[in-house]
């Protein structure tokens, strides 16, 4: 069932935010955004990079985003038939948005794995392959030791 798309932004002063979020919003969005910032994708490329999604959400998903003017998506004439997607312009300005929700997530969302060796002892490499765990994890995490 399709969204509700609103035709006018002019109530209150979150309005555009609102309208920001409700052209880019959802889960995968976004993520389909940020991969494709770094150049133009087949299909089955952006799923293998998108763990989880199907293959009905992907293809309404970027649909959305080309109805939207955020994608372009380029057919080409022969069989088997070939189609690549790109950002617009009006896609490519959304890059520091995505970059800034890339760094705002890294931040506050997902933290190094809690380990008892030092980070001063330990070099780049290995502290960059630390896996992560997201916040609300680390604070249930928390809550449990507690409670014990």
């Amino acid at each position: 069932m399709p969204r509700t798309r609103h035709e006018r932004f002019d109530c209150n002063g979150g309005c555009p935010v609102e309208a920001t979020l409700s052209l880019i919003g959802g889960k995968w969005k976004g993520v389909i955004l940020w991969h494709l910032l770094h150049g133009t994708m087949r299909f089955n490329e952006i799923r293998r990079r998108l763990s989880g999604v199907t293959q009905r959400m992907l293809t309404n998903q970027l649909r959305e985003l080309e109805a939207d003017g955020f994608i372009v998506r380029t057919v080409y004439p022969q069989v088997p038939p070939k189609v690549e997607y790109s950002l617009s312009d009006r896609g490519r300005s959304l890059e520091p948005v995505i970059r800034a929700l890339k760094a705002w997530g890294e931040e506050y969302v997902l933290v190094p794995a809690l380990s008892p060796a030092s980070p001063s002892n330990e070099s780049v490499a290995t502290a960059a392959a630390k896996p992560t765990l997201l916040r609300s994890e680390l604070k249930l995490d928390k809550f449990k030791n507690r409670e014990q």
